[in-house]
């Protein structure tokens, strides 16, 4: 068990990744705004040991004008991970690709995917379906950029009428062949690793809440991409919430990404390492995550830090157990202010059932 928190990694200090080529990860969790944190991060990397972590998207414009290390700064206990960049122009791409460098990501992700208004309206995301040259551009761009490998996550088509180029004749990218069309122009780049999101992208008229539960999952043309294009590294995204439902898709794809399963329910990230190649779960129980993330939370607030951020990510670690309102009650900011998180978990230990707290798969 980890007890010790490593520094957080920018790097610079000589720390070297597990493995700095990956292909497709069986499994990999989905870059998630507001979700996928340093401290998510770090907290799944207890529960799953194999799987491949994602950033929350990052633009490029950010990269190149922002506050780099809070932006691109990990923890060397998260890796494998992967960074995932927005951007509209080959050239934003590239600096950022080339910024990143310095830390050390095991992959870089271009997002084609994201259907948000803010995202979209900036030629940016999931309307880049629309201009596959430039897709390619980018991807080359980034691969100028960095010997490590560079990923494309997109959806399986989009729609919006004021979005896409004057010159369409249709405002509906929707068909098998769009997406066949997209992917032999993109392939001139040679991504390492096509992530497709099984559903289209709404880009006007819904959130991208709602773009993840309307559009319906179209799963047999993620599958029937594999089948045409044997060569290429599928992943397959979209609606997966169960560990049967990943080893089905599995018959069909290189791997499979989760998203909100493993945000709701992180317990499920224990049991997803079988895929690998090792073949063995991570039989880590509820309170062995909760005594390996207590050092965590410690050394937030010994910087000052507000920890009540990274226990928020782990409102789910008890979803469907007894003792679910409890921890709810334990991490909640409406606990007592007057002691502090890290002995809050520590009373918490005593008064959670033992039965929800010691069991394994």
């Amino acid at each position: 068990m980890n007890t010790i928190l490593k520094t957080r990694f920018n790097g610079r200090n000589g720390i070297m990744n597990i493995d700095s080529k990956i292909l497709t990860p069986k499994v990999s969790i989905a870059p998630m705004v507001d979700r996928t944190d340093r401290h998510f991060r770090y907290f799944a990397r207890i529960i799953t040991k194999k799987s491949l972590l994602y950033t929350e998207m990052v633009t490029a414009q950010a990269i190149i004008n922002g506050k780099r290390d809070r932006l691109l700064d990990f923890d060397s206990f998260e890796k494998p991970i992967s960074l995932q960049i927005a951007g509209s122009t080959p050239e934003d791409v590239y600096n950022a690709v080339k910024i990143a460098e310095d830390w050390d990501y095991d992959e870089i992700n271009l997002n084609a995917g994201c259907p948000s208004d803010r995202v979209a309206g900036n030629e940016m995301g999931a309307c880049l379906m629309a201009y596959p040259e430039l897709v390619r551009d980018i991807i080359k761009a980034m691969k100028e950029a960095t010997k490590k490998p560079v990923t494309l996550k997109h959806r399986i088509g989009i729609e919006g009428k004021n979005i896409l180029p004057a010159s369409f004749e249709r405002t509906l990218l929707d068909r098998y062949e769009d997406m066949i069309n997209f992917i032999d122009k993109v392939e001139e780049s040679n991504p390492d690793r096509y992530t497709i999101h099984a559903r289209i992208a709404i880009l006007e008229g819904l959130s991208p809440k709602e773009n993840r539960e309307i559009p319906p999952l179209r799963y047999e043309e993620v599958y029937k991409v594999k089948e045409e294009k044997p060569n290429l590294q599928i992943e397959i995204n979209g609606g997966i919430k169960t560990i049967d439902e990943m080893e089905k898709h599995l018959r069909y794809v290189d791997g499979v990404m989760i998203g909100r399963a493993a945000y709701d329910n992180p317990i499920i990230l224990r049991e997803v390492d079988k895929f690998f190649k090792s073949g063995e779960i991570n039989n880590i129980s509820r309170r062995e995550i909760i005594e390996e993330f207590i050092p965590y939370i410690e050394t937030l607030e010994k910087n000052g830090e507000n920890p009540h951020v990274a226990l928020t990510h782990t409102l789910g670690l008890f979803l469907g157990e007894k003792g679910s309102k409890i921890w709810k009650q334990i991490v909640s900011p409406a606990s007592s202010k007057n002691i502090k998180r890290s002995e809050l978990l520590k009373e918490g230990l005593k008064n959670l059932p033992e039965e929800s707290l010691d069991s394994r798969i």
